[in-house]
C-alpha cells in the first residue's frame, strides 16, 4: 500500500458509511401517511436524502413542517438503532485510514446524538476524529460550511482534503469548499446524476474506494 491520495478524508453519514436510505424511507412514507394522509413518492424522497430534515419538511406542507417533524423525529429515534448497519467493507476501510494515518471525521445533516450513537453502534466512533451534524452549523449542504468546520476543527487545509457522500448535494458542498470530491452509488443518489455533478470520483463499490483512497 502507497502514501493515501488525500491525508485527511471526511464522510457523508447517511448512504455512505451507514446503510440507512430504507429507514429514512420508511420513516418518510409513515410521516406523510401519518400527518397528510398520504405517502411520499420515493424518487422525492430519496432525492432529498443529503438535505437537513427542516428544509425537507417545509418543501413537503410548509404549514405543517413542525407537525410532520414531530412525527418523524421518534420514528427515525426508534429505527436507527434498531436496524443501522454498515456498508460492506466501510468500517475496515475507516479502520485502515486511521492506521496509514489519515485525519478522518464524518459531516452529516443529521443530529448529533442520533449519528453518534449509530456510530457507536457500528462500532467506527473510536476511528472518527471530529463529528459534524446538525446542530454545528446554521447553514447546510449543498453550501459548504459543515465540511469546511470538520477541516477546521481538525486543523488541516480544505484544499488538501476530500469528502466522500453519496448524493448531489455531497458533491456539491465537497466543490463549494474547495474539496476534491468521491461520490459512491449504492446510496440515494442516481447514478446519471451523480455523474452529471462532476466529482473527482465515482465509484461503485466499497473495493474501488478503497483503491481511490488508499491506492
Amino acid at each position: 500500500m502507497s502514501e493515501p491520495r488525500w491525508p485527511t478524508v471526511v464522510f457523508d453519514f447517511d448512504g455512505t458509511l451507514a446503510d440507512t436510505i430504507s429507514i429514512i424511507m420508511d420513516a418518510f412514507r409513515h410521516t406523510t401517511a401519518t400527518v397528510l394522509g398520504w405517502v411520499e413518492d420515493d424518487d422525492v424522497i430519496r432525492a432529498g436524502i443529503g438535505r437537513t430534515l427542516a428544509a425537507r419538511m417545509h418543501e413537503i406542507d410548509a404549514d405543517r413542517a413542525d407537525e410532520l417533524e414531530a412525527v418523524y423525529v421518534p420514528f427515525m429515534a426508534t429505527e436507527l438503532p434498531r436496524r443501522v448497519t454498515a456498508y460492506l467493507g466501510m468500517s475496515e476501510l475507516v479502520a485502515d485510514l486511521r492506521a496509514a494515518g489519515v485525519r478522518v471525521a464524518v459531516a452529516t445533516s443529521r443530529r448529533r446524538a442520533q449519528t453518534a450513537e449509530a456510530l457507536a453502534t457500528l462500532g467506527l466512533d473510536g476511528d472518527i476524529e471530529v463529528l459534524v451534524a446538525l446542530e454545528d452549523t446554521e447553514i447546510h449542504k449543498p453550501q459548504p460550511d459543515p465540511l469546511l468546520l470538520a477541516c477546521e476543527r481538525l486543523g488541516v487545509d480544505p484544499a488538501s482534503a476530500v469528502y466522500v457522500g453519496d448524493a448531489v448535494v455531497d458533491v456539491q458542498a465537497a466543490q463549494a469548499a474547495q474539496m476534491s470530491a468521491v461520490a459512491v452509488t449504492w446510496g440515494a443518489g442516481r447514478d446519471d446524476d451523480l455523474a452529471a455533478a462532476e466529482p473527482t470520483r465515482l465509484v461503485h463499490d466499497h473495493q474501488t474506494l478503497r483503491e481511490v483512497l488508499l491506492p
